[in-house]
């Protein structure tokens, strides 16, 4: 997750917004030739928790002032498309959980730096495709990472299904161009290994899209910020309440003490106690408030992000 100050900007002029002319979504292709080769062990244990890139977009934000699509525009009609893997439910602050194949660390450079985050294997058509936050594909705004790979299943340094470099990363372009938090999600393509795609290994989640806010979530990352080590998946559950601090983001946030590298791991609709076969994905970790933050906050996946993941879903 991303341990972010707490900071009160001052009145500031309305940010720019996306103009409804232009696409919504932006991407790129990636080369990947040496991109697995490029993650030894030892570059994946000081990779930077990518809070920080987080804490830069909230406090950019708070100068900028309100922006973003209202509710009734970003909310379209329910969309649920299962998927082949997911998620149990658990409760409490956070519980160390074994670690789920389908969810795993993402690691990338970002102008020269290396850093981690969490994502997850979501359905898709191409069986290929990574969720994860805005923050990890894209310095939004600005370029798109490097060296994007990611390692399901991954505990204490292990990469036990592989290492998955990603051939094309994609975001929403009210990320990507304006930096907006609201829109802090990304998809990355995978490459296959071995002639096998990622899905085909290690299952993929199913998806939800505008759904009513106010539910109860279990959210997974792999948080490496004091007092959690990185090298095991962590879990929180709680039921979702709105940002009082920015409520202008209209991200919406559960109980939970997840540090930084969380960044990026899935939020699943509460419901489903089969991690291998039920469970719905319906946003991700983004932002918290201080290195001591009680509340993990995810942004709303509405019809902007679903746009996002179906391009990235058919991507060839």
């Amino acid at each position: 997750m991303l341990a972010l100050s707490t900071a009160v900007g001052a009145t500031a002029a309305p940010a720019k917004t996306q103009d409804s002319g232009q696409p919504q979504v932006t991407s790129t292709a990636v080369s990947n030739s040496s991109t697995d080769q490029y993650w030894t062990p030892e570059r994946m244990r000081a990779a930077v928790p990518g809070e920080v890139l987080a804490d830069r977009a909230v406090a950019r934000q708070i100068n900028q002032g309100p922006s973003g699509a209202s509710d009734d525009v970003e909310r379209g009609s329910s969309t649920k498309i299962a998927g082949t893997s997911a998620q149990p439910s658990l409760q409490a602050l956070h519980a160390d959980v074994p670690a789920i194949k389908h969810i795993g660390k993402v690691f990338f450079t970002m102008a020269g730096a290396n850093y981690v985050c969490s994502g997850n294997s979501v359905i898709s058509e191409n069986e290929s495709t990574v969720s994860t936050a805005g923050h990890c594909v894209n310095e939004g705004p600005g370029a798109f990472v490097k060296n994007f790979v990611f390692v399901p299943g991954y505990v204490d340094g292990r990469a036990p299904f592989g290492k998955w470099p990603a051939r094309k990363l994609y975001a929403p372009s009210q990320w990507s161009k304006l930096g907006n938090i609201q829109y802090d999600t990304g998809f990355a393509v995978v490459s296959q290994l071995n002639g096998e795609s990622l899905a085909d290994v290690v299952g993929a989640s199913g998806v939800q899209f505008s759904q009513p806010r106010g539910m109860t979530y279990t959210s997974y990352g792999y948080p490496a910020a004091v007092p959690f080590t990185g090298q095991t998946l962590v879990s929180c559950t709680g039921k979702a309440g709105i940002d009082a601090i920015n409520p202008q983001f209209k991200t919406q946030g559960i109980p939970c003490d997840m540090t930084g590298g969380a960044s990026g791991g899935p939020w699943f609709i509460q419901g489903g106690t089969d991690a291998e076969s039920s469970g719905y994905q319906n946003s991700v970790n983004s932002y918290g408030y201080g290195t001591r933050s009680t509340t993990m906050f995810g942004p709303y996946w509405g019809q902007t992000i679903e746009k996002v993941f179906k391009y990235a879903s058919s991507a060839g």
